[in-house]
């Protein structure tokens, strides 16, 4: 595919762009949990990859690349902050109990499971399920091993299911 006007360097970062947008998106949204939030880091992400293409291209994950550097940013800005909004306990309730889903496909009370999880479950659930990305690249993305990675996927995935399907005893005993 050759695009107008543009360098083979710029069409493909585009191409990367384009097909990676929405699950780089979706794997900060799981781990940060709020939309607009997860756009800003994943642009800002975006834009420091194509400032450093040309390292960025030769990475073995470059949409874990983007991932990592919008969390990373998350981080500082956070860090540089210091402040933190909490809802108030109705409106966090009614938010949970909501079951829609927004434009990226994520379902609101997978997204409110998610968010009661540590970060490093979370982190690890947004490379290795929303970025289907293996065990080992996983690890090298967060700076831990695989054995670990594995661990905080199995204890993720536990907590999920617990929160996610309900039991016949608990629906007859309130």
């Amino acid at each position: 595919m050759r695009i107008q006007g543009v360098g083979p360097e710029q069409a493909e970062f585009a191409r990367f762009y384009e097909l990676k947008r929405d699950a780089c998106l979706r794997a900060v949204l799981a781990v940060v949990g709020q939309r607009h939030t997860a756009e800003d880091l994943v642009a800002d992400a975006f834009a420091r990859a194509w400032a450093s293409w040309r390292t960025v291209r030769r990475h073995p994950a470059p949409a874990a690349w983007i991932v990592r550097t919008a969390l990373n940013t998350g981080v500082s800005r956070w860090r540089r902050n210091r402040k933190e909004v909490a809802l108030d306990d109705e409106l966090a309730s009614a938010a949970a109990t909501v079951p829609t889903v927004d434009d990226t496909g994520v379902d609101a009370g997978l997204m409110a499971a998610l968010r009661q999880l540590p970060v490093r479950q979370r982190e690890v659930i947004a490379l290795r399920v929303f970025l289907d990305l293996d065990t080992e690249t996983t690890g090298r993305v967060l700076g831990i091993a695989p054995g670990t990675v594995t661990a905080h996927l199995a204890r993720a995935v536990a907590t999920l299911r617990r929160q996610l399907t309900t039991s016949p005893q608990r629906e007859a005993h309130p």
